[in-house]
């Protein structure tokens, strides 16, 4: 049996996030990206994507995932290249989303695809459950296990 660190007792409820994890350790590194923290509820994704057209790249959100990809529509030219080094192949790359992050927006300008995310601010609560006795009559009904 395979335990990981999500897999302790204590860790209730976050086998999906095991699942994501494991998923997203199968990519490779095209095409390169930067994600910068931009502010305290906000972070910026920029993707180097030469040669794609807005019409080439779609961004959804897929499972907690934010997944970006990108394919060539093809034009019927054929080109005879001397050197090609700049890979425009079809591509996915993943990014799992906590959860409550929002995607606001995106936008492709010289090469760079950006995408703004948000993150809530939330307030810590603090949330008391009450505690049933199991001595209480229940609908005249006297509770004993």
């Amino acid at each position: 049996m395979n335990r990981t660190l999500l897999s302790s007792p204590l860790l209730l409820g976050f086998e999906h996030i095991e699942r994501l994890l494991d998923r997203n350790t199968k990519t490779d590194s095209y095409p390169p990206y930067n994600i910068e923290h931009t502010s305290e509820e906000r972070l910026k994704i920029t993707l180097a994507v030469a040669g794609f057209a807005a019409d080439d790249l779609s961004v959804t959100v897929e499972d907690n995932q934010l997944v970006v990809r990108g394919r060539l529509n093809g034009n019927g030219e054929e080109k005879t290249f001397l050197h090609r080094g700049i890979a425009t192949r079809q591509f996915q790359r993943s990014f799992v989303l906590a959860d409550g992050i929002a995607v606001l927006e995106a936008e492709l300008n010289h090469g760079l695809l950006t995408i703004e995310l948000e993150r809530p601010h939330t307030e810590n609560a603090v949330k008391t459950i009450p505690i049933r006795s199991a001595d209480v009559q229940l609908d005249g009904v006297r509770d004993r296990n």
